[in-house]
């Protein structure tokens, strides 16, 4: 069709709807806090349910069952009023707690105490 005046490309594609971002989520849950002591968790402290090996320092919660069902699953990050920075969903608690998340503390037992038994907003 070279040289011939009446010949036109067609037109282009039309672009893809953009996806939409996610939704936020948020909840109000209760929020504990555990250490990897023994008597606190069972015979392999430092190992989550996941199998997430667990070292002092990062910043780890525990979820009941009913959240994962959310969406709180594992590596979900999620951000939790009262405390600075993101937090990876990375153990599961047992099956009995409901709307409830438990927050790693390392090996600071003293640290864990002061945070107790509160409500919080969580947002994922």
């Amino acid at each position: 069709m070279a040289g011939c005046t009446w010949f036109r490309p067609p037109p282009p594609a039309p672009l893809p709807e953009p996806t939409p971002a996610p939704r936020a989520r948020e909840l109000e849950v209760t929020a504990t806090a555990y250490n990897s002591t023994p008597g606190q968790t069972d015979a392999s402290p430092a190992i989550t349910a996941f199998g997430i090996r667990l070292r002092p320092g990062m910043h780890v919660v525990a979820v009941s069952r009913d959240l994962e069902a959310l969406g709180l699953t594992e590596g979900v990050n999620i951000r939790i009023e009262g405390l600075d920075g993101e937090w990876s969903v990375g153990d599961r608690m047992h099956e009995r707690w409901t709307r409830k998340i438990d927050i790693y503390f390392g090996d600071d037992t003293e640290a864990a105490r002061r945070w107790g038994n509160r409500r919080v907003r969580i947002h994922w």
